[in-house]
């Protein structure tokens, strides 16, 4: 009987995750009537929580995240779309 071990690549979940989270930030800020572009252009910027709606948890769900890491997954991402990166 052979088992077989499931693997877990925590950079692809890591992604993952910020990529829903920021997902459901902007949809609730959008709902609120924000520009959420800006909204969290300006949290990024300054670190300032305010600038997210306490809507749908928006506020709790993107201070789970270090605002470091959201920046290099935007950067990467960013860079993909330039061909900088594959």
């Amino acid at each position: 009987m052979t088992e077989e071990t499931s693997l877990f690549n925590l950079t692809v979940i890591k992604k993952e995750n910020i990529k829903r989270t920021l997902k459901e930030i902007y949809q609730s800020l959008e709902l609120r009537g924000y520009n959420p572009i800006n909204q969290m252009v300006g949290y990024l910027m300054s670190g300032d929580s305010s600038y997210i709606s306490n809507y749908q948890k928006a506020r709790e769900k993107i201070l789970e995240i270090e605002r470091a890491d959201i920046l290099e997954y935007l950067l990467q991402e960013s860079l993909k779309i330039c061909d900088f990166l594959d």
